[in-house]
């Protein structure tokens, strides 16, 4: 079975496609690439079809990630496709459950729930520097790697 899970954040270059490169990292590494679906997205459209901020993609790359993804916006379909859709901060959270249809099955949350070094949000690294962007990566790395051993234990 096939386990699929939705990464989003405002504007989809930073944290949420940072979200999902370090994801697919993870299951590649564990292997199980073919039991997964990982894509990010933003609540907003401000970014469709770009590239992830040069920034995210050098921080990736720091720790041997690269990411093919273009920004798109989340969509009502998205709520069928994905079993997990998790929001970056808040305001993604609210606007997430916003679109949510009434018959959303995808459960929906905040990535930063599965850091167990603390805080929920995963802040928006835009308009800091170099080391905003790897406390991005780190904290998406301790988050994904807390969520992939929770929902492979759920088989």
């Amino acid at each position: 079975m096939t386990k699929c899970v939705l990464f989003v954040c405002l504007g989809n270059i930073c944290r949420s496609p940072t979200a999902e490169a370090v994801m697919r990292h993870i299951i590649s590494q564990a292997g199980t690439t073919s039991q997964w679906l990982v894509d990010s997205c933003g609540t907003a459209g401000y970014h469709l079809g770009g590239a992830p901020d040069e920034r995210a993609q050098a921080e990736l790359a720091k720790h041997g990630i690269t990411t093919m993804h273009r920004g798109r916006q989340l969509c009502k379909d998205d709520f069928k496709k994905f079993d997990y859709i998790f929001g970056m901060d808040e305001e993604n959270f609210r606007n997430i459950k916003s679109l949510a249809p009434a018959d959303n099955r995808a459960v929906l949350g905040l990535l930063g729930e599965y850091d167990k070094q603390g805080g929920k949000i995963i802040d928006d690294p835009y308009y800091g520097g170099e080391a905003d962007f790897e406390e991005v990566y780190q904290k998406c790395l301790r988050c994904c790697q807390e969520f992939y051993r929770q929902a492979s234990r759920d088989n």
